[in-house]
């Protein structure tokens, strides 16, 4: 199974990066590390976290207050979202697929 980022989800995790970075060195890459460690937990298991709506599911990052929201399509995972836990939670639900 493969995965790919929505295109405003892929800033997202990058801006998270430099964000953390900039509070502590090596802590971008902690993140970054958490995010991808979240990814492979979705790869593995797919259907295991929240589903939030009929066709989306949220997986929770460890040690950040983060979550990954995404879609499964065929033999993909679409990550659609790399969210702060206090952000305005429905920001994101304009996305479409691609």
């Amino acid at each position: 199974m493969t995965f790919s980022f929505h295109p405003a989800a892929d800033i997202e995790f990058f801006d998270a990066i430099e964000y953390f970075e900039e509070c502590e060195e090596g802590l971008g890459l902690d993140f970054s590390r958490e995010i991808f460690s979240a990814i492979d937990r979705i790869i593995r298991f797919p259907e295991a976290w929240t589903l939030i709506s009929e066709d989306r599911r949220r997986c929770l990052v460890r040690r950040f207050p983060y979550s990954i929201i995404y879609e499964v399509n065929d033999n993909e995972i679409f990550i659609l979202v790399v969210m702060q836990q206090n952000r305005e939670p429905d920001y994101w639900k304009n996305r479409l697929i691609g």
